[in-house]
């Protein structure tokens, strides 16, 4: 091993990024800490010189807020509706962009372009593709376009459908979010199966070849073990994007977080913590760490599972 002489040359080159670290990341975790614990914290009331008394009624506050409970199962369905449809769906791409030689590498681009445009935009495309620009209601509705989506369907005989507009229902609404997610979640996921994919030792699949073992053996036994490890941390990195779901509803509600007249339907947890920025930061804080202690606890889950089902 190469010891240096001069160990404080090491600490200069890493100073610029230890100084970033402390005041953009371990400073803000501790003030947000120090904020939850102060009752009634506010900024503009800190620099008015009051003073604040240390205890829990910011997470109470948190808890008891009517929004509380809508901001935490909208958080929660989303993650459990999106995260097993979208992995299993990655990985079922991923065997087949394995399988095809000659445009693997046009289709690979093409599923990752997702990845790299811009959440917000993209949320503006579906808006459009499931808007209806029209009147939905009375005995002879005007529709002047129905959307791509309603098109498709009247392909099948099935009359539009209002997804996202005024008369749209909770479930209308979170068909369009869960169809979203899953689309945006696919890139990220496709490409690391792929990659695990393209990892395999190939004599598993010539020997199973040899002893006539059918496609669906092979992709149960001999596929899916030995992509559990990258099944895991798709499946933990997946629960924490979708505990932090917030952009993607913005992009196609805006920001009142669902439609017209039901605006906060879709509102999630960090959209609770947006909303409680403005003058209730003590609130903020509080619902921050008890997202982080929901998000710890399923990671946590996933990693005592996944310790038992992956092999490596």
């Amino acid at each position: 091993m190469v010891q240096s002489k001069k160990p404080w040359v090491a600490w200069l080159y890493l100073a610029p990024a230890i100084v970033l670290l402390l005041v953009f990341t371990a400073w803000p975790i501790v003030n947000t800490i120090r904020m939850s614990l102060l009752e009634g914290y506010s900024t503009a009331g800190e620099i008015a010189g009051k003073t604040f008394e240390f205890g829990f009624g910011n997470f109470a506050k948190v808890i008891d807020y009517g929004q509380f409970k809508t901001c935490l199962t909208n958080t929660i369905l989303l993650c459990v509706l999106t995260v097993p449809i979208s992995t299993f769906l990655a990985l079922l791409i991923a065997v087949c962009l394995n399988a095809i030689k000659p445009l693997q590498r046009l289709l690979q681009t093409i599923f990752f372009l997702p990845y790299v445009t811009n959440s917000i935009a993209i949320g503006m495309v579906f808006a459009a593709m499931f808007n209806i620009v029209g009147n939905l209601s009375g005995e002879n509705p005007l529709i002047v376009t129905a959307g791509i989506i309603n098109e498709f369907l009247a392909l099948f005989g099935v009359a539009p459908v209002d997804w996202i507009n005024a008369t749209s229902t909770y479930t209308t609404n979170m068909i369009v979010m869960v169809v979203y997610i899953v689309w945006n979640a696919l890139p990220f996921k496709i490409l690391i199966l792929l990659g695990g994919l393209q990892s395999v030792n190939k004599q598993y699949y010539d020997a199973a070849k040899v002893d006539g073992t059918s496609r669906v053996r092979v992709f149960t036994k001999i596929t899916v073990p030995l992509l559990s490890p990258m099944l895991a941390y798709v499946v933990i990195t997946g629960f924490i994007g979708g505990f932090k779901e917030y952009s993607s509803i913005v992009g196609i509600f805006g920001e009142d977080m669902g439609p017209v007249g039901a605006a906060g339907r879709l509102n999630t947890m960090v959209g609770f913590i947006y909303d409680a920025l403005g003058n209730h930061q003590g609130r903020a804080s509080a619902a921050a760490l008890i997202l982080f202690g929901i998000i710890f606890v399923v990671t946590l889950i996933n990693l005592y599972v996944s310790k038992k089902k992956t092999h490596y």
